[in-house]
């Protein structure tokens, strides 16, 4: 759902000359700036390096929920598959900037008692120390969907099926705590190109930088 929203917003951005897409499957989105790279298996980017070149910026937006998983499987998922890709584009292009689209409440003491947190800590943590022009973390709390996008988790699409005739409430009762796709897109595309004073950036400092 959160690369549906930033997709949108960097093929509408006239400042972005190219896109390119890399995933398990197409987008289905058309668009004269747009490449895909259909890539069956992320833990290894051998056989694509050649194409992942010349970009000023990476969006990381891959992710999946913790619910039904152990600890093991959801590090492979989570920290495997997000050290996979961006230690290759560290070797490749120390000149990028890497935005990793991570969560509020995550651990970055990686000594919680909360066990997504303590991943999602360390996945963060290990992506500050790579030698990127700059690395970022964004941690919104609650993203609304702004175009129909739709996340691939059953459980997150009926609830957000259920909670949207709440969404205009929920976003004047908590504007410091919720972002839209739109603006999760912007930021991203903001500090991509301009940098931000944090490293980590919580919901409300992604707000700000969408405005």
């Amino acid at each position: 759902m959160v690369g549906q929203g930033v997709l949108r917003e960097c093929l509408l951005d006239p400042a972005i000359d190219a896109v390119l897409t890399v995933g398990r499957s197409a987008t289905g989105v058309k668009h004269a700036k747009l490449r895909e790279l259909v890539c069956r298996d992320l833990t290894t980017y051998s056989e694509i390096e050649a194409e992942l070149g010349g970009f000023d910026a990476c969006f990381f937006c891959l992710g999946v929920s913790s619910f039904g998983l152990s600890e093991a499987e959801y590090e492979r998922l989570t920290f495997g598959l997000t050290m996979a890709a961006a230690e290759t584009l560290a070797r490749l292009d120390p000149g990028l900037t890497f935005v990793y689209v991570s969560g509020a409440g995550t651990d970055s003491s990686e000594k919680g008692p909360v066990m997504w947190a303590r991943v999602k800590g360390r996945t963060e943590n290990a992506l500050l120390r790579l030698p990127f022009k700059a690395a970022y973390m964004f941690r919104p709390a609650g993203i609304l969907p702004m175009h129909g996008e739709r996340s691939k988790t059953t459980a997150y699409r009926v609830a957000y099926l259920l909670a949207k005739p709440l969404f205009p409430l929920l976003r004047r009762a908590f504007p410091r705590y919720i972002v839209t796709s739109e603006e999760l897109g912007r930021a991203m595309i903001r500090v991509a190109r301009s940098g931000a004073a944090k490293r980590i950036l919580e919901s409300s400092d992604i707000g700000a930088c969408a405005r």
